[in-house]
């Protein structure tokens, strides 16, 4: 127990909710990617090939983990776990969130070109994506890592004036 909270940087017992609900998380989305490709097939090899896909994925992220620790600049590793959790919710609330949006100004594809619809479907989720980032970073724990990306990837589309004093 020693030796996972020293790899994963964890000083309170809090924090192994966080890993903990990520190792679950690799083991779901092993099982369902082994399911999708194997569903034909007997259970033992299903189980068989997600326990495969498990430590694959997982070796596969731990290198992420690593770049992306020093490219973001986290200082602890749990943290990652936690920013990967906002950025899924995140995009599955925009849409969840835009959608009525969209209905209830009345844009659907039988008014619209579907090239016109797109574009302001797609526009109206990304503006909710930009506010739920923040929000949902807040609530993780993560608000000033998502306000500094959120800074950085919005002057980097031309509107850093939105964030000048």
């Amino acid at each position: 127990m020693e030796k996972l909270k020293k790899r994963w940087e964890i000083q309170n017992n809090w924090q192994f909710i966080v890993l903990l609900s990520g190792i679950i998380g690799l083991g779901y989305s092993a099982y369902k990617l082994a399911f999708l490709l194997f569903e034909k097939q007997s259970m033992i090899i299903v189980l068989s090939a997600s326990v495969i896909f498990f430590f694959v994925l997982l070796k596969l992220i731990l290198k992420i983990f690593d770049r992306l620790q020093k490219k973001w600049k986290v200082k602890y590793r749990w943290e990652l776990i936690s920013i990967f959790f906002v950025f899924a919710i995140t995009g599955s609330s925009s849409v969840f969130i835009g959608k009525p949006i969209i209905k209830f100004a009345g844009i659907t594809q039988d008014n619209l070109p579907p090239t016109l619809y797109w574009f302001l479907y797609i526009l109206i989720g990304f503006v909710f994506y930009q506010l739920l980032l923040v929000a949902i970073g807040w609530i993780f724990g993560q608000y000033q890592f998502f306000w500094d990306f959120e800074k950085k990837m919005l002057s980097r589309m031309g509107l850093k004036r939105l964030f000048s004093k």
